[in-house]
């Protein structure tokens, strides 16, 4: 029974065309993505009607959770991608072993997370930048967070390895049950038992613990390889295998929250907690403009390594071209919305006047940009999913770090805050310049398909 299936997903994966596998896959991923992004921003929009304060802090905590996130998606990354791999050269029980291990690996570092980051809660504020007003609120909120650490680690892991398996109604299920208690909870919570942000941080917590069970739930249910825990090895090869396929993951968003850091203190220096909740409201309407494209990636993704461990190599660039291409055309609308109806866009989560200010600027500029990112992330995603670590790594690390860090060490110095509000433009503009020629050195390389290694098992 299990080979019946192992057979029919490797025809699903490497027969249905490419153009028309892709938009199959990626509908229940963008679906997801963008309902994350937008109970993402739920704590912003419900906590702007507290005060300046609390949003600067859920906007100061968006950093932590970018790190709990950021490992997650390490674990899940490095697992699914080479799972997915295996799969597609027929090696079931190399992506068995390393689903479980790739799983188990996310509760640990989850667990850890949680501990030393309680114990460590009130220097972890100032360092990401609470000043006097806002550390109440940015240590109440955090702590909270922090304690949900191994479930948010552990349901982004199982929801990566449903996906590079092509389970993405699975992925969608279990995100959407999260998303759905995190909004009933978050006005119930902040205003019903006047909870503050205490109540918006519990409110997260509980969506990620319930995607956690539905995802585990679900990957029981669906097809294809699952963690058990008899099937972990915390040995030199999984290990290396995670580090390759999700150090690309770790460097993109890790940077993304060291340099959300460094603009929330550059902001706070040079202006005001308007200033820092200003750039915060930005950076969580960007990540919910970005959840799309993200999602149409994540749709391309498993199309990606499991035909690229197949040796389909033009269907693996087939696929590329088409994300980028329609990836831009999205981003296009999306950035035309933004110039036009910024003020409106920033008003809607805190009616504060000097917070419009800083964000209408800051979020024009960004909007510059935007169009740029579906070159950017569909070559990050490419790279990564083929295996390329070292070159998925520069990709990952250009935006949010090569480029980001120095400008927002640079620019603020030359320019006060517009300096800090034109900083994520600069860095996008110039790794798109960086991405192009990765792109295009390993493209080259798949005008012509390769033998798989194993492709007579999955066959």
């Amino acid at each position: 029974m299990a080979a019946a299936h192992n057979k029919d997903r490797f025809e699903y994966l490497t027969k249905t065309p490419v153009r028309r596998l892709i938009l199959r896959l990626s509908v229940p991923t963008i679906l997801s993505m963008l309902v994350t992004g937008i109970y993402n921003t739920a704590d912003t929009f419900f906590v702007g009607r507290i005060s300046t304060q609390a949003t600067a802090a859920v906007g100061l905590v968006f950093s932590v959770m970018a790190i709990i996130q950021a490992v997650g998606f390490f674990c899940g990354q490095g697992s699914g991608s080479y799972l997915s791999r295996m799969m597609g050269a027929g090696k079931m029980d190399e992506a068995q072993n390393m689903a479980s291990t790739g799983f188990a690996l996310s509760l640990v570092l989850g667990v850890a997370a949680a501990v030393l980051g309680n114990c460590f809660a009130v220097p972890m504020c100032r360092m990401l930048g609470a000043t006097e007003t806002t550390m109440h609120d940015t240590l109440v909120y955090m702590r909270i967070i922090l304690a949900g650490a191994p479930f948010m680690m552990g349901q982004f892991v199982i929801n990566n390895q449903l996906r590079f398996q092509g389970n993405a109604f699975y992925a969608m299920i279990g995100l959407l049950a999260g998303a759905a208690i995190n909004m009933v909870l978050d006005p119930l919570l902040i205003f019903g038992f006047h909870m503050g942000v205490a109540g918006a941080a519990v409110a997260t917590v509980a969506g990620q613990m319930i995607s956690f069970f539905v995802l585990l739930i679900g990957s029981r249910r669906a097809e294809g390889v699952r963690a058990q825990l008899k099937n972990v090895r915390f040995n030199r090869h999984y290990l290396l295998e995670i580090v390759n396929g999700g150090m690309p993951s770790l460097v993109r968003q890790g940077l993304a929250a060291t340099s959300t850091i460094l603009l929330n203190n550059a902001a706070g220096a040079l202006g005001s907690d308007a200033a820092i909740a200003g750039m915060s409201v930005v950076t969580r309407v960007m990540m919910l403009l970005s959840s799309a494209l993200i999602g149409f990636g994540q749709g391309y993704q498993p199309v990606c390594s499991f035909n690229y461990g197949a040796g389909l190599r033009r269907r693996v660039k087939e696929g590329y071209l088409f994300c980028v291409k329609y990836g831009t055309i999205l981003l296009l609308g999306a950035s035309a919305l933004c110039m036009a109806f910024a003020p409106q866009i920033i008003g809607f989560f805190r009616d504060d006047a000097d917070v419009i200010r800083v964000g209408s600027f800051a979020l024009r500029a960004q909007a510059i940009s935007l169009p740029l990112m579906a070159t950017i992330v569909m070559t990050n995603m490419m790279l990564q999913s083929t295996g390329k670590g070292f070159k998925a790594s520069i990709a990952s690390a250009s935006r949010s770090g090569l480029f980001f860090i120095p400008l927002i060490l640079i620019l603020p110095r030359l320019f006060g805050l517009t300096g800090v509000e034109i900083t994520q433009a600069i860095a996008d503009a110039l790794s798109f310049l960086l991405a192009v020629p990765l792109a295009v050195s390993e493209l080259k390389k798949m005008d012509e398909d390769v033998p798989a290694a194993s492709g007579q098992t999955a066959r």
